[in-house]
């Protein structure tokens, strides 16, 4: 049976980054952690950073898998949007690299963490964007501009979901759907 090496080497450095973070995993971890010599590492990957920056595009595909799958034709943008949200924060609170990584932002402000929590929070706009395209074709949003309504609904739900639960009791996933509905389908305005 022939071994992947790759692959090896591709879970050790994800197991090591989530483990420890992005600046104390060192190559020699993660050849130990593969049961490979770093060599082999170095036949792959020219350095720490294209290890990692592999792994992060590898976790960003899963993310955007989780999303496709999520949405469906039948429902409204509104539906499978909050649907697509709670997946994402639930597999970024779940996922243990992205954890370490906004924990290592959190602690050091480690610019390369830094530059993966961006990307995760960019291919999510980049989602919802396109989603946001598709309803306004389908009128069932009206014009707008969509790079800026994405960031407003991925900011609301996130401090809905998680920065609320920072001073005050968490919302539950219903409360947060019926918040995520008044502020962005019906307004506040009593009109």
């Amino acid at each position: 049976m022939q071994i992947d090496r790759r692959k090896l080497i591709v879970e050790a450095a994800s197991q090591s980054f989530a483990l420890f973070g992005y600046k104390a995993t060192t190559m020699d971890q993660v050849a130990k952690i593969a049961n490979v010599g770093k060599g082999t590492i170095y036949t792959f990957f020219s350095n720490k950073e294209e290890l990692f920056e592999e792994i992060m595009s590898c976790l960003i595909r899963e993310m955007k898998l989780l999303a496709d799958d999520e949405c469906r034709e039948e429902r409204t943008f509104f539906d499978n949007l909050n649907r697509v949200l709670h997946k994402i924060l639930d597999f970024r609170e779940r996922h243990q690299l992205a954890m370490k990584m906004a924990q290592e932002v959190r602690d050091m402000g480690t610019p390369k963490a830094i530059e993966a929590l961006n990307a995760i929070e960019e291919a999510i706009l980049s989602f919802i964007q396109g989603k946001i395209r598709n309803a306004i074709d389908k009128s069932e949003l009206k014009p707008c501009d969509p790079e800026i309504t994405a960031y407003v609904m991925l900011k609301l739900y996130l401090a809905l979901a998680s920065q609320w639960q920072l001073s005050h009791p968490p919302l539950d996933k219903d409360k947060i759907t019926e918040l995520f509905q008044l502020y962005l389908m019906n307004g506040i305005a009593a009109v």
